[in-house]
């Protein structure tokens, strides 16, 4: 667990996550805590409120990694404040981001996305692409459309996992049930970014 007062210049672990209405900001939270990270709750709102800067400052003043950030474009198509806040990001020098929870929207003339992972509301791991209900889309590439997803094929980013809507998806995401498809997308950009695996390693020394 990073400590800010004891390294100053590390670099700053951050899984991104494309969605940032009210209920996704509820379920990030809590997914946050229970990984024992953090979540950037200003980044959250319809479109992304504050600017790109200002998402950095914050997650370099997070006490804890990894650190949660939401991104929203609002269904505009096309580069929005919350892709543009992206970008500034996942290219500043002192952040890594781990990787990014592609999560699929209703918005109309977008490109399918590209994802590494792709999970359905039942929380299963599947070879097709989903969509903002978590279903599987039959005889689709594992890729989903999005609104404030098409700049990640720009970006460095090593985990893409594509979800359905956070929190919802016919409520088999719902926080009352913990989240689960929503847990299990974080857990899996943790453990294949290697962030466990490094975590483990300082914690030994």
């Amino acid at each position: 667990m990073y400590d800010k007062h004891r390294d100053l210049t590390a670099k700053r672990h951050v899984i991104m996550i494309t969605d940032g209405d009210d209920v996704a900001k509820q379920v990030i939270e809590q997914v946050a805590k229970d990984i024992g990270g953090r979540c950037i709750t200003l980044s959250a709102g319809n479109p992304t409120p504050i600017s790109g800067e200002e998402i950095v400052e914050l997650i370099l003043q997070a006490k804890h990694d990894p650190v949660l950030v939401m991104f929203d474009d609002n269904g505009r198509a096309g580069y929005g404040a919350g892709e543009s806040a992206m970008v500034q990001v996942a290219r500043h020098p002192r952040i890594s981001v781990l990787g990014v929870i592609a999560v699929a929207s209703n918005t109309a003339h977008t490109n399918c996305t590209h994802v590494d992972v792709a999970i359905d509301a039942q929380g299963r791991i599947v070879e097709q692409g989903v969509n903002k209900a978590g279903d599987v889309l039959p005889d689709s590439e594992k890729c989903i459309f999005g609104d404030t997803v098409e700049i990640l094929g720009q970006l460095n980013i090593p985990v893409i996992v594509g979800i359905g809507d956070i929190g919802k998806m016919k409520r088999r995401d719902h926080l009352c049930y913990g989240a689960p498809v929503t847990h299990k997308a974080v857990e899996i950009i943790l453990e294949r970014s290697g962030y466990y695996e490094q975590a483990n390693k300082e914690a030994e020394n």
